[in-house]
């Protein structure tokens, strides 16, 4: 079962006098980069959190914000008084105002708020990390849903390149004559009585530079390959990239050697699932 980088997940939880509220969001990445918007006061515990996330998650561009809201008469952010008074202080010789404009330029100025750092007990951090581990179990459902979704639609274009493989296996027979006749054609042009002996070499070079069966073969199994590791128990998608390059790789070879418009025709369509399935892949964890 395959798993999308793609996600979000959010909890909430209630401590005294403190609501916090956890989000993740994920999008996909090469590696797993985090970026994390918490409280300072919480800051001690980014790189538990930062840990505990990355094992979850595994890979992909996450955010992490972490809100706190203070639900009781308590709170860590103060009117310095003393600094908001000189701030008036000097601003009565600048402009002409009254008291309360003086106060609102006056509390907008630096420092006219304090912030007094809490002290985070260990039962805080503890609500913390379990707001964090909710967040991600609800990104990583989220992750396996959207996952569902991503399986699907590689199994069809996977299909679908089956498929027009087996239209490509049909018509080679009709492709080779086709080669034939237009070797024999180009050397009655050429001379009118052709050296038989001469000219059933030249068949046998062309249609073993024009031969295509290697390509088919590889091309089977690097599909049934993709399918099995789609269906397999673990979300590999850097597997699944490097096998859709494979495929890529004998696709390509396939409608360099055919010389025949309606396979390249078959060619075209593959390239074209392939291309889908390039671009799916970019989101599979």
């Amino acid at each position: 079962m395959i798993q999308s980088m793609t996600g979000f997940g959010k909890s909430i939880t209630q401590i005294p006098n403190k609501k916090i509220t956890v989000e993740l969001k994920s999008l996909n990445s090469k590696n797993f980069d985090l970026n994390a918007r918490i409280p300072s006061q919480y800051r001690e515990k980014e790189l538990d959190l930062r840990t505990i996330i990355s094992n979850s998650l595994g890979r992909g561009k996450v955010d992490l914000s972490i809100y706190v809201e203070y639900t009781g008469e308590q709170t860590s952010t103060n009117v310095n008084t003393e600094v908001v008074k000189n701030y008036m202080n000097q601003l009565r010789d600048i402009v002409n105002a009254s008291e309360v404009e003086l106060l609102k330029m006056a509390v907008k100025m630096p420092d006219a708020l304090k912030t007094e750092r809490d002290e985070i007990d260990e039962e805080e951090l503890k609500a913390i990390e379990g707001a964090v581990k909710d967040a991600l179990t609800e990104i990583n459902s989220f992750r396996t849903d959207e996952g569902k979704a991503l399986e699907k639609d590689l199994k069809l274009r996977i299909s679908n390149i089956q498929d027009l493989l087996e239209q490509v296996i049909k018509m080679d027979p009709d492709r080779i004559d086709g080669v034939r006749e237009r070797l024999r054609k180009g050397i009655e042009e050429i001379k009118e009585q052709a050296d038989e002996n001469r000219f059933e070499q030249e068949i046998v070079y062309y249609i073993e530079k024009f031969d295509i069966t290697e390509e088919k073969v590889r091309l089977e199994n690097h599909l049934d390959y993709f399918q099995k590791t789609l269906d397999s128990k673990d979300s590999n998608g850097r597997k699944l990239a490097f096998i859709s390059q494979e495929i890529g790789r004998e696709i390509n070879t396939i409608g360099s050697k055919s010389n025949y418009a309606p396979m390249q025709q078959l060619v075209v369509q593959m390239k074209d699932e392939l291309e889908k399935i390039k671009e799916q892949i970019l989101n599979v964890l």
